[in-house]
């Protein structure tokens, strides 16, 4: 990776305006709105849980089809999906360093509409998601309490888990970011152990078990696609970073690392101890796992980490929601209230709407919010590919700390694959996602010139901030290596 300094002679690139007001330049030292804490190891581990969280999950990719094609697809797919992503967030991201993140990026490239239309898409996607934890977090437990498999007690659950997780958003992002390290470390070490138990059992024929005519398609690339997306979502987190242009790309870097690895390890000793039945392989599996391999005590640890991983994926995730509304009003695409941070520096209004999101969504099933999250967030993927492409055509000069080593052929060419697999996932999807999810779509179509209208009615007040980040014509003078 390369780190692309800037020179001496500097042009201003107007952004587009709001009401008659350009955006303005801000220095590299932080505003005084902000206070900067979140350094490289709690944001590898923000990302990891934005994007992973663990194996809790994957289980489904064996089930569809069989462990060959899941492990493969977990070495394989990072490289169509997951650099070609991680790569364009560490560009754009050191571009525009600031809460908001690829809202700001679209805005830029296509104008405020495709902003806005790309905000509401991937906020609601991100809602969706984090409606997904509360419902692993209970698939694990209900095992161990069989009274949390349905009714009042799991509905129950659900909220108060719901109401303590926003409880530490709303603390503090600098809270949120060294307790996900915290909860990544103790949620993958008690695989390491299972791994080193297990050994002795590991059959290595089993990982090449492969059965073309009964794969589900769908509901494979359902799984990796969910389980290996997601890495832009740090975007929206940048105005929070220290020195986010240094940072920011060095925790993408590490943070895929992290990902492929505790994914892959704990599906070789998953599929090559025990002997294989695809119909088991479902949500919650690991622990069954690790009951056979080292006895009630692993199934247990095991249901501890994956209670603690959802957990750790649920703030994350909450955390990149509520920022990139608080980001959107700052930039005058919400009303101005979405703006307002606690007295610890968060977004209360966007912590409190996204968590309300969270509790409407959590009665849907796994595969539900899965393939309907999957298909929101495809929309937003292309939007995204099309304003890097615009911007590297439009500025091509453009100030950018991190910028991917690609002319501007190699950049539309990196964005093929990916945008393939999108088309892909947007084909196998079903009716009645398809049509829920069109239905969301249009919705933000609607919902910009409405809020237009009550701006302009001034039933409810909108602003710009004033300190916020242009970006600059700069011409090229030397790179340096980033991971040093």
């Amino acid at each position: 990776m390369k780190l692309r300094n800037t020179g001496s002679r500097k042009t201003l690139i107007p952004m587009r305006e709001y009401n008659g007001e350009p955006y303005v330049r801000i220095n590299e030292v932080p505003s005084p709105r902000v206070n900067r804490k979140i350094s490289v190891l709690p944001l590898v581990f923000l990302i990891f849980y934005e994007v992973s969280g663990g194996p809790f999950g994957v289980e489904d990719s064996v089930q569809a089809a069989g462990p060959l094609l899941a492990l493969l697809g977990f070495l394989v797919f990072p490289f169509i999906w997951s650099v070609p992503e991680a790569l364009i967030t560490a560009e754009m991201g050191t571009m525009f360093p600031e809460d908001g993140g690829y809202v700001i990026w679209v805005s830029s490239a296509l104008g405020d509409y495709w902003g806005f239309q790309q905000g509401w898409m991937k906020w609601l996607s991100g809602v969706i998601d984090n409606a997904l934890y509360p419902v692993l977090f209970l698939d694990y437990l209900k095992s161990a309490i069989p009274a949390l498999s349905s009714g009042f007690p799991r509905v129950m659950a659900t909220w108060v888990l719901t109401g303590l997780l926003t409880y530490m958003n709303y603390r503090g992002l600098t809270i949120v970011g060294w307790a996900a390290v915290l909860l990544g470390v103790l949620s993958l070490l008690p695989f390491v152990v299972m791994g080193l138990i297990a050994i002795p059992k590991i059959r290595p024929s089993r990982w090449l078990v492969v059965d073309l005519q009964t794969v589900d398609w769908n509901l494979y690339l359902n799984t990796l696609f969910w389980n290996l997306n997601y890495w832009d979502s740090v975007s929206t987190l940048a105005g929070e970073v220290d020195n986010p242009k240094k940072t920011l790309p060095k925790a993408l870097f590490y943070a895929l690392i992290l990902v492929v690895c505790g994914y892959v390890f704990p599906l070789l000793i998953g599929t090559g101890a025990i002997p294989l039945n695809r119909d088991l392989w479902a949500d919650g599996y690991f622990s069954d796992i690790a009951k056979m391999v080292g006895g009630v005590w692993l199934r247990f640890w095991i249901l501890g980490a994956a209670a603690m991983s959802n957990m750790g994926m649920f703030v994350a995730e909450m955390s990149s929601d509520s920022f990139q509304l608080l980001g959107m009003a700052e930039r005058g695409m919400l009303p101005e209230f979405f703006a307002k941070r606690s007295r610890y520096g968060t977004p209360l209004f966007g912590i409190l709407f996204s968590a309300s999101g969270v509790i409407l969504l959590s009665w849907l099933s796994f595969q539900e919010i899965v393939a309907a999250e999957n298909f929101l967030y495809c929309f937003g993927m292309i939007l995204e590919f099309i304003a890097f492409v615009v911007l590297r055509m439009k500025h091509p000069a453009g100030s950018r700390p991190y910028k991917i080593p690609l002319g501007t052929v190699g950049s539309v060419l990196m964005c093929i694959p990916p945008t393939i697999l999108i088309c892909v996932v947007l084909a196998l999807s079903t009716y009645k996602v398809m049509v829920v999810s069109l239905i969301a779509v249009l919705i933000g179509l609607v919902m910009h010139p409405c809020l237009k209208h009550i701006e302009e009615k001034r039933w409810i007040k909108f602003s710009k901030s004033s300190d916020l980040p242009g970006f600059y014509d700069t011409a090229p003078e030397s790179t340096e290596s980033l991971i040093a």
